[in-house]
């Protein structure tokens, strides 16, 4: 990284709607998903992504500063995005950030250099809305080892913009990317682009309309108008919106194709022409090992074997084996068990003389001797070596092509490949993953995915502590994960059934697959241990304080007290209803209270098989239910953990009578 002449400081501050009266110099990162767009900003600013949530949105950008020659920067990276004409709240704000609310001083669209041709025609749109415009042709090695040579300063010509090859892997081009950003400015008008007569006439009628409302060359705004987008519409004075629609309306009855067909059609051709004028071939040559990798690992015969053994290796053996059971076993007991909370308990009793808050601190649901506990040397170590594994998983390429190889199993459950994503994020945060549902296509998606994340996808610490418990005994374990891909598969298939809208639609660029990099292995994994530390780590003490004042008021006995008889109906012993109480503050927490009780002994391997598959399916946490409503909408967050209360315990009450009626000894 060439971090001696950037310095950077990563903010959660969102950015502001209207730009600041002070000198604020602004560059916005734009381009397709997997094309490395998120390492570029990192590169840029010396700090990996930490996000926040853009104003008035649940959309998370990603902010940065960076000092490049003696002026500092902001850097903001956006959502993956395909087109100027959005199709997802992701695509609307990455849009409104280069166009209409933050004035950018410089938008790097960054492009996978080996699929240019398919990519230059965003790289038309971008140049036609007339922003100051950076093409970055990154992944350039990948290129280079397939034979395809590219005449950057030639297209630079072309465009009338700079462009600058990099690999952000290896931070190659990346000095000369700076020194591009320094020098950027607005790039001069571009009429490369001419489409029909009628098309040119009807743009031309939009663009004086906009200059009546004193804006002046919009030829960008004019071409989103005259392909019906409604954001851009909503920003005209109705007098305005009338006069463009009977132009539109006048335009459209031309042709027998719509107008955006049309405009897309031809934005296309003129990029392969484009890309035919500046790249090079080089004759066929035989696969790469890499390419011959990647074709194995999306072919079903062959990608579902190496699945299941990434699964068993990477969430069974290391997640579940060292992570919940060597790791947890030291925090737990020798750290916490042997040293912190005896002196913590010692301490407490002979400088606190009031009992409550000796039991705030150091009592059987303290501060520090469960929150603490549970949330650092219980939880920590499995959400720490997940988010290892998941980090190599990211840096090799490998997600995008388990996106492709799951894709037709997930179209009969109502999702595309694409739901790969915040499912397998799921297994580090469900919380965090049903906000990545947002990246789905549509609401129907959404619904689905948030469904299955409530009720069937057990977060890594909760699958960690659950691997832990029913390790050595592999029939439990079977009949664990049996029952969760059954119901994952059942429900799936139901809500693709009883939910209205068209099957999905799957596209995805695959970056190359590569050899995971240390260096972005730990920064992926030092932030997201930071950002537990910081979002997680709370929450486990509030609950403590929240589990103390229900002691204290009596609320946490009564509680227990009630789900005592639904506990029986399970076959469970009356003090494991504490564990659903901890389940609902965190499925985490709830799954440490399992963890206790099997200590102690008091559960067969029948009762522990049950509690563990209920618990899993209970309801999803606070924290997790909150993000529900709000993606959601009240309506369908209180509906989803209405149903999973009811159906989770209806599979327990039956497995629980299953085992029993068969025999079946655990």
């Amino acid at each position: 990284m060439e971090s001696s002449t950037t310095h950077a400081s990563v903010t959660n501050r969102p950015p502001s709607p209207e730009p600041a009266a002070t000198a604020r110099r602004l560059v916005v990162l734009v381009g397709s998903p997997n094309v490395g767009k998120s390492l570029l900003f990192n590169r840029l600013t010396g700090a990996y992504a930490v996000v926040s949530n853009y104003p008035g949105t649940t959309v998370e950008i990603t902010q940065g500063k960076a000092q490049i020659g003696d002026q500092e920067w902001e850097v903001a990276d956006t959502p993956g995005m395909y087109s100027l004409l959005p199709n997802s709240e992701e695509e609307r704000v990455g849009r409104a950030m280069v166009l209409f609310a933050e004035k950018p001083n410089a938008v790097l669209q960054v492009v996978d250099a080996k699929n240019l041709e398919r990519m230059l025609a965003f790289t038309l749109q971008l140049r036609e809305a007339g922003l100051p415009l950076i093409l970055v042709l990154n992944i350039m090695d990948e290129a280079e080892k397939r034979g395809i040579q590219i005449d950057a300063a030639r297209l630079s010509k072309l465009l009338g913009i700079p462009v600058v090859a990099t690999v952000s892997t290896t931070s190659r081009g990346i000095g000369e990317l700076r020194e591009a950003i320094g020098r950027c400015s607005p790039a001069g008008e571009f009429r490369v682009m001419k489409y029909s007569r009628r098309i040119e006439s009807a743009l031309g009628a939009i663009e004086r309309q906009l200059a009546a409302e004193g804006r002046p060359g919009a030829r960008g705004e004019a071409l989103l108008l005259l392909q019906g987008d409604a954001d851009t519409r909503s920003r005209l004075s109705a007098e305005a919106a009338a006069a463009v629609e009977a132009t539109v309306a006048e335009c459209q009855r031309g042709y027998s194709q719509p107008l955006r067909y049309l405009i897309a059609t031809e934005r296309q051709r003129q990029a392969s022409h484009l890309a035919a004028r500046v790249m090079k071939f080089a004759p066929k040559r035989p696969q790469s090992f890499a390419e011959r990798l990647s074709a194995v690992l999306i072919n079903p015969w062959t990608g579902f074997p190496i699945l299941l053994l990434v699964l068993y290796v990477g969430l069974y053996k290391f997640v579940g084996q060292f992570g919940a059971g060597v790791a947890v076993d030291f925090l737990e007991n020798t750290v916490f068990g042997r040293y912190l909370n005896p002196a913590v308990e010692a301490l407490c009793g002979r400088f606190v003389p009031w009992s409550p808050v000796r039991d705030l601190l150091a009592g059987e649901y303290g501060v520090i001797t469960l929150g603490l506990r549970y949330g650092v040397a219980i939880i920590l170590p499995i959400v720490g070596f997940f988010f290892l594994f998941f980090s190599v998983m990211e840096d090799t390429g490998y997600l995008p092509r388990l996106a492709m190889l799951i894709d037709r199993v997930f179209k009969k459950i109502g999702l595309s490949g694409r739901g790969v994503i915040p499912m397998v994020l799921g297994l580090g945060c469900d919380t965090m993953a049903t906000v990545v549902t947002r990246t789905l296509p549509t609401v129907r998606e959404r619904i689905i995915a948030t469904v299955l994340l409530a009720l069937a996808v057990p977060c890594s610490a909760q699958l960690g502590l659950i691997f832990a418990l029913l390790h050595g005994n592999s029939a439990a374990l079977a009949i664990w994960a049996g029952v969760l891909v059954l119901v994952f598969l059942l429900i799936g298939f139901l809500c693709a059934r009883l939910l209205p809208g068209d099957p999905p639609r799957f596209y995805m660029e695959l970056p190359p697959l590569r050899l995971p990099r240390i260096e972005n292995i730990f920064v992926k994994t030092y932030t997201r241990i930071v950002w537990y530390f910081k979002e997680v780590i709370p929450l486990f003490i509030l609950a403590s304080v929240l589990i103390w004042l229900g002691r204290l008021t009596g609320l946490f006995d009564l509680t227990q007290k009630a789900l005592e008889q639904p506990v029986r109906w399970l076959g469970l012993p009356p003090e494991s209803a504490k564990i659903f109480i901890f389940g609902f503050f965190r499925r985490d927490y709830g799954a440490a209270g399992l963890y206790d009780l099997q200590k102690q002994g008091v559960l067969t391997g029948v009762q522990l098989t049950v509690a563990a598959v209920t618990l899993t399916l209970f309801l999803p946490c606070i924290a997790q239910f909150v993000i529900n409503v709000k993606e959601r909408g009240i309506k369908w967050g209180v509906g989803i953990s209405a149903f999973i209360l009811v159906f989770s315990f209806a599979i327990g009450v039956g497995l629980n009578a299953l085992l029993h009626a068969l025999r079946i000894v655990l």
